[in-house]
């Protein structure tokens, strides 16, 4: 694979299929001070569904508006759809597709005229764009509702409509930034049916935000974990969660016990222990069987157990791993949102 790339990226992925974005040392500051996203470097490859999972704040966002042109990088370089993120603009617009956080549609224009409006910006013609416009209205199950305004639409509905319109250019790579952020259990699940679709019937990139666990477990065939600007792994859902190499015994004590980690790591099939403020985070081979022998450690080291669980590997206890914390639901860095005029910016050119 060209470029560079972690140590810990699956390579075995990458062999036989060709990069269709090439991220090398991707940097952005607003303030000159400290780094929104920082020297970032990956690659994507054709056809796969990529996502790029991180708490609200990590830095998403801000790289989706670098690699679609919104946001110019402060250092590094890229090469989406074989075009120079730098130099070839024009074209790299033309190559992708964008699905935004925000809501870009008019609300006083009907469903179809967003679509329309769209393609406009794109300068395919009406002879093209309608018959288009429909199918892609029918595709995400809008078609009834098409002469609809806007206004009128459901939070879910303005979704599939967003969907439809960053679909109207035919794009090689679609970009889509929480593509089911707000939405019911019933809707994103109908989202994550339509993104499977794009996969399999028109061959398709995906590279998606999100930082909802079981998004990014279900479609992803591979993900980067990203947080304060930093890539911390790489690879495919089973991968990163191999990558814990056991189970994980939690154990909660009460307030004011001593410190008995290092007991605790004495304690056969135990591979690792962590400590933050009243709870151990304990790795081991054999999860049941070993986690009588914890407690005996940390009853007898004078500490009052008020809570034991066994965890399996998941993409959360991925993330609380790499990051010593679960993943946060909190509102992103005002740096980090563009303005919902840039996106139609970008539609414009």
């Amino acid at each position: 694979m060209s470029g560079q790339q972690p140590a810990h990226e699956s390579v075995e992925a990458s062999a036989t299929k060709k990069d269709i974005l090439n991220i090398r040392g991707l940097t952005k500051s607003f303030d000159g001070k400290s780094n929104v996203v920082d020297d970032v470097s990956f690659s994507v490859l054709e056809g796969e569904i990529f996502g790029f999972l991180g708490p609200n704040g990590a830095g998403k966002s801000t790289t989706i508006n670098m690699l679609t042109t919104i946001l110019r990088p402060t250092s590094g370089d890229a090469t989406v759809c074989g075009y120079d993120l730098m130099r070839e603009q024009a074209a790299v617009r033309r190559s992708i597709g964008v699905v935004p956080q925000e809501s870009t549609a008019d609300e006083d224009l009907t469903g179809l005229e967003n679509v329309l409006l769209c393609a406009d910006f794109y300068g395919i013609p009406r002879k093209v764009s309608v018959p288009r416009a429909h199918g892609l209205l029918s595709l995400v199950e809008l078609e009834k509702e098409a002469k609809r305004k806007v206004s009128t639409y459901s939070g879910g509905m303005r979704r599939r409509l967003e969907l439809a319109s960053g679909l109207i250019n035919r794009p090689k790579l679609l970009f889509l930034d929480e593509p089911t952020l707000g939405l019911d259990v019933q809707t994103r699940t109908a989202v994550w049916e339509y993104i499977r679709r794009l996969k399999v019937e028109f061959s398709m990139t995906l590279f998606m935000t999100t930082h909802y666990l079981d998004e990014a477990d279900s479609l992803c065939d591979r993900i980067a974990l990203i947080d304060r600007g930093r890539i911390l792994r790489i690879g495919s859902p089973r991968e990163l969660k191999d990558s814990l190499g056991g189970d994980i015994v939690e154990i909660d004590v009460e307030a004011g016990a001593p410190d008995l980690s290092d007991s605790v790591s004495r304690v056969s099939h135990v591979i690792s222990v962590k400590k933050t403020d009243d709870q151990y985070r304990v790795k081991t081979e054999l999860g049941e069987q070993t986690a009588p022998s914890i407690l005996e450690a940390v009853s007898r080291g004078g500490a009052k157990v008020v809570r034991i669980s066994i965890v399996k590997p998941s993409l959360d206890q991925v993330y609380l791993e790499y990051t010593g914390r679960s993943i946060r639901e909190e509102h992103a860095d005002s740096n980090t949102q563009i303005p919902r005029r840039g996106m139609m910016g970008m539609r414009r050119r």
